[in-house]
């Protein structure tokens, strides 16, 4: 089994080789590694991946002695994570997940998807993941979040990924999910902000369109970014073809994100992410 370790601390001399003796000293085997100083505040990653029997609790005892007392160390196997969808009417980001997670390509476990709209059940359903429409008709915010936090917390997931999820949600409910909660939009904000970005953008000539990926955070589309997308446009392209140049875009880049972050390949520190690739 593929394992994956990430080490975060002040850095210092000889961090690399001590935590390749421990490795080696489990007779581990280094497959991958990657190294990343922040120049700023000189702070130490590294992402190592490595195959090879291991007892988790043993090794990381060892590595706790060998680095410094700061380190933040997390040690995962490369099994799939469990996730959560939120998912409105916009069916592309969705269906990218589900498509992938049907034919094994997503390394994470789609165990369900909950809208507060009905239309999407039925491509949900096809590809035998469990569907919950919680209507909002009716309902305070308050409320509703209380309804879609109950049904989450029944799957106990990784992740929550909102894909396409087009309602605001409150501080409370994203403290459920600090570091677990990804979020997918249209590169315009801020400055195309309501219901129809891009033709908004079509009318201002906009030369690029894009999709960014990030982490949510109680301050709204403002979470550490872990993955973005560019797409050149021109003046042929009416709105309704930047529009679905848009969603191409958006549904990749929430595909790639999701990948980095189940793999083990993104760490926060601050308001910004250090990504492995």
């Amino acid at each position: 089994m593929i394992h994956y370790l990430l080490i975060d601390c002040p850095d210092e001399p000889g961090l690399v080789f001590r935590t390749s003796e421990v490795l080696f000293r489990h007779g581990l085997n280094i497959l991958r590694n990657g190294e990343f100083v922040e120049p700023h505040d000189h702070h130490f990653f590294m992402r190592t991946e490595f195959d090879g029997p291991c007892d988790p609790e043993v090794l990381l005892r060892d590595l706790r002695a060998a680095l410094p007392a700061a380190a933040t160390i997390r040690l995962r196997d490369d099994r799939p994570r469990p996730i959560v969808v939120l998912a409105t009417r916009e069916h592309h980001c969705l269906s990218e997940l589900l498509v992938r997670h049907f034919f094994g390509q997503l390394h994470a476990e789609i165990l369900a998807v909950i809208s507060n709209h009905d239309n999407l059940r039925t491509i949900t359903e096809r590809l035998d993941v469990p569907y919950h429409h919680i209507s909002a008709e009716g309902l305070s915010r308050e409320a509703h979040e209380a309804a879609v936090l109950a049904q989450i917390q029944q799957y106990q997931p990784e992740f929550v990924v909102l894909a396409r999820y087009m309602r605001i949600l409150s501080p409370e409910f994203v403290t459920h999910f600090n570091g677990h909660l990804i979020n997918i939009h249209h590169s315009f904000l801020p400055a195309f902000i309501g219901a129809s970005p891009y033709a908004q953008a079509y009318e201002r000539g906009v030369k690029s369109i894009g999709a960014t990926a990030h982490f949510v955070t109680d301050q709204l589309d403002q979470g550490p970014i872990i993955a973005q997308s560019v797409i050149p446009t021109d003046h042929t392209q009416s709105a309704r073809d930047m529009a679905q140049a848009g969603r191409d875009g958006e549904k990749l880049t929430l595909a790639r994100a999701l990948t980095l972050v189940c793999r083990e390949q993104v760490c926060v520190h601050r308001n910004k992410t250090i990504v492995f690739e």
